[in-house]
């Protein structure tokens, strides 16, 4: 008979020798310094073991998992004791889509998020105005009007009764529209005879008059007017960023749309310590050649990797940005808008193909997944072995049910935000009319189909709470219960799945999930503690659980107070 105790202990000692590169003594275990994670469920995100009473941690790593009877044996009497005292431990959560930086310029500049009106909105402008210098910008991000009394976006009438001197530009929540007052549109030169941009809009009134409405590469047209941060401000937004990330439940996100000189800053911040979470950088169109030349680049203590380009097939459904095959059911006269076409994307997936480069691209509406795919398919039929790169869709929002099982035929990974849905499903229903809702947000679908879905948060166009994103994956529920048929409930996903989808998922979308994804040993030792039993309690008690612990290569890095 095989003495199980024995031979944890040996594999206990192995896996604490892997760790400090040596052979492994017959005392290793109890010469190491071991932290121990016991006192609650654990979680470890494994088929076959999916639960521990205690976890070892030595030098980073994980080094045993199993009883705590066992696992406090194997360690020694040396051993740190972390009760976790009835609280639920997982592998570490990771966001798989987010803005680093816009995540903390959220903290430091005027936060419109869940303001309720327009009339609230022009309040905040009023207050905000007293204290801004004669012709400075005014900027906010964060509104989003589904859900306001006044059912319409804010317009420049709105805005220059409180302002009329001073420019003000508010972007919308989703990043792809804005709202300018009439002294920002003089500033920038726009009028009502300004044609729109290629990828762009300049919403008209009726009468041809522009509203002060800017649709995604019509923003650009102001871009000028808004200050772009400093090199100060930005180190102070991404340490901001990490700290409430990393007290969200956080160990780690992806962070989407990068500048190059910004992921060498996020890597400079890791590596002294600034910033805690792992970060995995897609950068912008402009840094894949270096990227492709250079291959990707990690920080000296392996948090912080840039090994991916985030690129752009259209805009956002609520800014009716999103491009659709028919047109949208409450504004027949568009179907969104195409932000990169067809020659263009070859050339840029070929130049990320011969360098090794993992393609991210944003694509919401059906027409731009259904492009999309057709144009990654012809990149692999031409090149076999870019399956191989773990390309993705980012969002995969709305989707010809045809389309969904391509998703798993190519290889393709969807990169999907669950709060997205339980935003949208409000107001979905009127941009798309019913028989298009059967491929919106068609999670269970594409699992079904095969496919892999990153799920993350698109912070800071949602709030970025990994509670709310892990509760709207398997209640598929308004935040106060809302739920009718026209929000497809069959589309929601298990517990187990949801896991998956925050923890080995992301680890996969970003080569990782070798050493990140599961509690097992050998793996980093990234943990997310949460106060409740997430995989248990009733899903409306999946909103009241607070995050407890944040643990990134064994160091806590978060902690709640007593």
């Amino acid at each position: 008979m095989i003495d199980l105790r024995h031979s944890a202990t040996l594999l206990f000692a192995l896996a604490l020798a892997a760790c400090s590169g040596e052979d492994a003594p017959a005392d290793a275990a109890s010469d190491a310094a071991v932290t121990i994670f016991t006192g609650g469920m654990i979680y470890t995100g494994l088929d076959d073991a999916p639960t521990a009473e205690a976890v070892a941690v030595a030098d980073g790593a994980i080094v045993g998992v199993g009883t705590r009877a066992l696992i406090e044996d194997s360690a020694g009497d040396n051993a740190v004791i972390v009760n976790l005292d009835g609280a639920a431990m997982f592998p570490g959560f990771t966001d798989a889509h987010a803005h680093f930086l816009g995540i903390g310029m959220r903290e430091l500049t005027l936060n419109l998020e869940g303001v309720g009106s327009i009339d609230a909105l022009v309040a905040i402008l009023a207050q905000t105005i007293q204290g801004a210098e004669q012709g400075e910008t005014v900027y906010g991000r964060g509104w989003i009007e589904t859900g306001w009394p006044e059912e319409r976006m804010p317009t420049r009438d709105d805005l220059d009764p409180a302002s009329p001197d001073n420019p003000v530009i508010f972007r919308r929540a989703d990043g792809h529209a804005l709202v300018a007052n009439t002294a920002a549109l003089e500033a920038a030169g726009i009028d009502d005879a300004t044609p729109d941009p290629d990828g762009g809009r300049i919403v008209r009134d009726a009468a041809g008059r522009a509203t002060g409405i800017l649709v995604d590469n019509a923003m650009g047209l102001v871009a000028a007017l808004i200050e772009a941060p400093g090199e100060e401000t930005k180190r102070q937004a991404y340490a901001v960023a990490s700290n409430v990330y990393a007290a969200y439940g956080w160990t780690g996100l992806h962070n989407m749309s990068v500048e190059p000189a910004n992921a060498d800053m996020i890597t400079v911040l890791s590596d002294d310590g600034t910033v805690d979470i792992r970060v995995y950088n897609s950068v912008d169109e402009p840094g894949l050649d270096a990227l492709a030349a250079n291959g990707p680049r990690a920080s000296n203590n392996g948090r912080i990797l840039t090994r991916a380009v985030k690129l752009y097939m259209d805009g956002a459904l609520g800014s009716r940005g999103a491009l659709l095959t028919e047109p949208y059911s409450d504004q027949p006269e568009t179907r969104g808008l195409a932000l990169m076409q067809h020659e263009q994307a070859l050339e840029l997936f070929n130049r990320a193909i011969a360098g090794g480069v993992q393609i991210n691209t944003h694509a919401i509406g059906d027409e731009a997944n259904t492009l999309l795919l057709d144009w990654y398919g012809e990149a692999f039929a031409a090149n076999p072995q870019a399956r191989d790169l773990r390309w993705r869709i980012e969002h995969a929002q709305i989707l010809h049910t045809e389309d969904i099982k391509r998703f798993a035929d190519l290889s393709v990974i969807a990169s999907m935000q669950p709060s997205h849905a339980i935003g949208d499903l409000y107001f979905a229903p009127d941009r798309l009319g019913p028989d298009r809702l059967d491929g919106a947000y068609a999670w269970r679908s594409l699992i079904d189909a095969g496919a892999i879905i990153a799920a993350g948060s698109d912070a800071p166009v949602e709030r970025g709470d990994p509670l709310i994103e892990f509760y709207a994956a398997v209640a598929r529920r308004g935040l106060d219960g809302t739920q009718t048929e026209d929000w497809r409930p069959g589309e929601a996903v298990t517990r187990q799945e949801a896991l998956k989808m925050f923890t080995l998922w992301p680890a996969y979308a970003a080569f990782q999930e070798q050493s990140l994804g599961t509690i097992a040993p050998g793996k980093r030792a990234d943990f997310t503690v949460f106060s409740k039993d997430i995989m248990t309690v009733p899903a409306t008690e999946i909103l009241t659980a607070k995050p407890v612990m944040t643990v990134v290569d064994g160091e806590i890095v978060y902690r709640a107070e007593e």
